[in-house]
């Protein structure tokens, strides 16, 4: 009888073990497949500089009193900032990404973001809409982004969870 229940309870061990080994599997292979979304949505934007941004951001649609480019193609997304001198990222979310964008330029956004720009870090703008990222949310796109990008370990994105900069 002793035997028996030795049988079993190892048999169960090794079967715990392996279900959760074949979670692990699952899991890891689920954030490489959103690492790669997030990383093809990046890839197929427009890379520009901050000069450039603000370049397209400023342009009219002409005459006196029309629309800025910005005030009439503002769209929801997530925004990725790259420092190339540095080889550090920041992420960030919005419900008018342009917006958000000219604000961490323009010395209205994070103040290691400005400080970098305005020292002559050389950098790189990236947008994704949240519309057809197939994310639901943007706390969803922006945190898979974060992920994909390291930018809590390696970049400007100080906490998890905060917001205050984003």
């Amino acid at each position: 009888m002793e035997v028996i229940f030795i049988f079993f309870a190892f048999f169960s061990v090794i079967i715990v073990a392996s279900l959760v080994a074949y979670n692990d599997y699952k899991i890891s292979k689920l954030k490489e497949n959103i690492r790669s979304q997030i990383k093809d949505l990046a890839n197929n934007t427009l890379e520009i500089t901050p000069e450039e941004f603000f370049q397209m951001r400023n342009q009219s649609f002409g005459g006196k009193g029309r629309a800025l480019y910005a005030n009439k193609y503002n769209f929801e997304g997530v925004y990725i900032l790259y420092n190339v001198s540095k080889d550090l990222y920041y992420i960030g979310q919005g419900k008018q990404v342009l917006n958000r964008v000219n604000s961490h330029f323009t010395g209205k956004g994070n103040g290691d973001v400005y400080a970098d720009y305005k020292y002559g870090d050389y950098w790189t703008i990236r947008m994704i809409s949240l519309e057809n990222s197939g994310f639901r949310t943007l706390n969803d796109l922006e945190r898979h982004s974060i992920d994909t990008y390291n930018s809590y370990e390696k970049g400007y994105n100080k906490t998890r969870g905060n917001k205050s900069n984003a």
